[in-house]
């Protein structure tokens, strides 16, 4: 496809993803407006204008519903992709001593490179737009420097109004993404080239260097494969660059795996795009700052109060100034009197808790805030994680299919290419990965098997004294390998069979030593004590004792 051809199909084609996005826009600016106004300028073709944010900022009067996003936002990163331990694991069905421990030590590399980059802070970003707006979208790509060379992992989350969502399989995930920004002139041509660039940008990048310039970024997968691997055109995912005044394709290339991951809170019927929980709130949110306003409003009559005056020739009512060391000169003292303002705070005070709780509760706070008091015991925090698990399970499922699996794919693919992990072996070549995961959210899932692991060894140590062989039933090793893989025991603590095997060996062996080494003290002491018969036997058990350990 010429070059033109394939610069007008993508100024099309974003038109109408513009079109169709377009029709939930103002809810989308709405959730923004009462938890973070700045975050959703942008949308309905408004220009991103901080000062306009601010002034939305000033008319929120209640911070109930910005502290609850806040901390489910919060929640929902240290849930998915905590900091403080490896939140994923790579397996492959089948896999050896040796490819487990490569996989093992590969996906250490992997988790120390995404949290020793700017993750960390761009996610928490998209967790904010995830828990306002419904979905988000991070870019991920390696950073390299001035000659090329990648550093390390390079982490972006789009702002939502520049970015335009589809999917190519019905029902599928989002693997399209057309994202319009803007560069200077200057940015332009040290970007793009200037062989690549109209001759309007070419003429600003010399005379007005500081003027942007509007393109296209689309990313989508491709429909087979193409000649062209210097310029990536061979590759799963096509990425262009449109410049859009002109329809002209500036670089075009591609991506080994998805680079970009766009995960959904709550899906709108009949669209790509989705609701988060901010929206379940609104109405509670709204009403809120509407009662702080009229309390606000109520409060100042009450501290400044409010009067009635007789217009009677000597006081003149539009004149009069109200405060302390004044004196009002009046015909009667009965010209001039304090009004009541008939405001009940009891029941401002009372709907105020009422919509705080109910903010509260819809956006989780009340359950995922650390609670204050003394400290819990086992079984309160057992019973906390399992409400924390009811609450964020269900949005945990599409997060990992939707964020995760294509945030490690991505990660696994960059790292694998550049060289940064260990020597794979040979025997893992063209065989396909799985990821795991090993998440807080995702160790909570796996309690109730360990719980219902408990419980039937319980039942068995009850039932040992009536029937001991009834343990036979049950293989206690392959519990304790599978309690410690789904509490998250890092794998290199855990022995496997071979290991086990050659330990238990080992105690046997030493078992028998000892066994013998008491035998020959026996038989000495037999012999000491004038016994032959005695002495015999201890040597035979000797012997017998040390030929055993030998064999173990």
């Amino acid at each position: 496809m010429m070059h033109g051809d394939l610069g007008k199909r993508i100024c099309e084609r974003l038109a109408a993803l513009k079109s169709d996005r377009s029709q939930h826009e103002q809810t989308w600016r709405e959730c923004f407006d009462f938890t973070w106004p700045l975050r959703g300028e942008g949308f309905n073709a408004e220009a991103n204008n901080a000062a306009s944010a601010q002034t939305k900022r000033a008319k929120l009067v209640d911070s109930t519903g910005t502290d609850s996003a806040r901390i489910l936002a919060s929640a929902l990163m240290s849930g998915l992709t905590p900091a403080n331990s490896r939140w994923f694991a790579i397996t492959v069905d089948g896999a050896n001593d040796e490819e487990r421990q490569w996989l093992d030590m590969s996906a250490d590399v992997i988790w120390q490179s995404i949290h020793s980059a700017n993750f960390d802070a761009e996610a928490f970003e998209s967790c904010m737009d995830a828990v306002a707006a419904g979905w988000f979208v991070l870019f991920v790509d390696y950073d390299t420097d001035e000659q090329g060379v990648p550093i390390g992992l390079k982490f972006e989350q789009f702002p939502l109004h520049t970015c335009y969502l589809a999917a190519s399989k019905r029902g599928g995930r989002i693997d399209t993404l057309y994202r319009e920004y803007r560069l200077t002139a200057e940015q332009a041509l040290a970007e793009f080239g200037e062989d690549q660039l109209s001759e309007n940008i070419r003429r600003a990048a010399a005379d007005k260097p500081d003027d942007r310039f509007a393109f296209a970024h689309a990313i989508y997968p491709r429909k087979g494969k193409r000649p062209g691997a210097v310029l990536g055109r061979e590759l799963p995912f096509a990425s262009v660059h449109v410049e859009l005044v002109g329809r002209r394709v500036v670089r075009e290339s591609g991506y080994h795996e998805q680079p970009f991951a766009a995960p959904r809170w709550s899906r709108i019927t009949g669209s790509q795009y989705a609701v988060g929980p901010v929206f379940d709130a609104l109405p509670d949110i709204k009403q809120l700052n509407e009662l702080a306003t009229m309390e606000l409003s109520a409060a100042d009559l009450a501290v400044s109060g409010m009067w009635i005056a007789e217009d009677d020739g000597v006081l003149n009512p539009r004149t009069v100034k109200v405060g302390p060391n004044k004196i009002i000169v009046a015909n009667s003292v009965d010209s001039m009197k304090p009004l009541t303002t008939g405001a009940d705070f009891h029941v401002s005070f009372s709907m105020k808790s009422q919509l705080q709780a109910s903010i509260r509760k819809v956006l989780m706070a009340d359950q995922l805030q650390p609670q204050d008091g003394p400290a819990m015991t086992a079984t309160e925090v057992h019973v906390r994680v399992g409400l924390i698990r009811q609450l964020l399970g269900p949005i945990y499922g599409r997060m990992q299919a939707e964020y995760l699996q294509p945030l490690v794919e991505r990660c696994f693919g960059l790292a694998l290419r550049a060289g940064v992990l260990p020597p794979m072996p040979r025997t893992l070549a063209g065989r396909d990965y799985a990821v795991t995961y090993q998440s807080p959210i995702a160790r909570a899932q796996k309690l109730e098997d360990v719980a219902a692991m408990d419980r039937f060894e319980a039942t068995l140590q009850a039932e040992l004294a009536v029937k001991p062989d009834v343990v036979d039933v049950y293989d206690f090793d392959k519990a304790a390998a599978k309690r410690g893989e789904l509490l998250g025991v890092p794998a290199d603590l855990m022995r496997n069979e071979r290991q086990l095997r050659a330990l238990r060996q080992a105690r046997i062996a030493q078992q028998k030593r000892e066994q013998a080494q008491a035998a020959t003290a026996m038989a000495a002491q037999a012999t000491v004590e004038g016994k032959p018969g005695a002495a015999a036997a201890g040597l035979v058990q000797a012997q017998a004792a040390n030929a055993e350990a030998m064999a173990a």
